[in-house]
């Protein structure tokens, strides 16, 4: 079997709870210019460390309660994530973000875009584009990822 993280990758999952979610927070706030590059920056640091298999890096910029929830409705959570990610079977290359948007509500914020993503799991390739939702929370000053939500897109 292979591990829980690969089909994070490959699988479809929640639209509808975060339609719920969002439409309870009201219009989002216009994102001052700064807190928008904070969250892009951080964004793209954390992908960055994913590809590189940084543990510190990874756990550091999420919540304890982190989940992640595919497209069978099985949930990850930041142990099982994260130990995922440092699978020796897993090899991800470097990747881009397209159509990156970035909507605050207050103290949480929805970053979302599309990801065309290769690598390696167990010696096999594999090619995979989605499109994402992360939210980010900020407490104490600190915005860290809570959840990930991801959409395989066909070919």
């Amino acid at each position: 079997m292979a591990h829980r993280f690969f089909p994070m990758f490959v699988r479809a999952g929640l639209a509808a709870a975060l339609l719920a979610f969002g439409a309870g927070l009201g219009a989002a706030q216009t994102a001052d210019p700064a807190t928008a590059e904070l969250l892009a920056r951080q964004a793209d640091a954390w992908d960055k460390a994913i590809a590189r298999q940084d543990r510190a890096a990874i756990e550091g910029n999420m919540t304890e309660d982190f989940r992640q929830i595919d497209g069978d409705g099985d949930i990850e959570n930041k142990t099982s994530f994260v130990d995922g990610l440092m699978s020796s079977k897993l090899r991800i290359d470097p990747y881009t973000v397209e159509e990156l948007e970035i909507r605050i509500y207050g103290d949480v914020a929805l970053l979302s875009g599309r990801t065309r993503m290769t690598g390696a799991y167990d010696g096999k390739p594999f090619r995979s584009h989605y499109r994402y939702i992360d939210i980010y929370v900020r407490k104490d000053g600190q915005w860290r990822i809570a959840s990930v939500q991801i959409t395989r897109l066909r070919p």
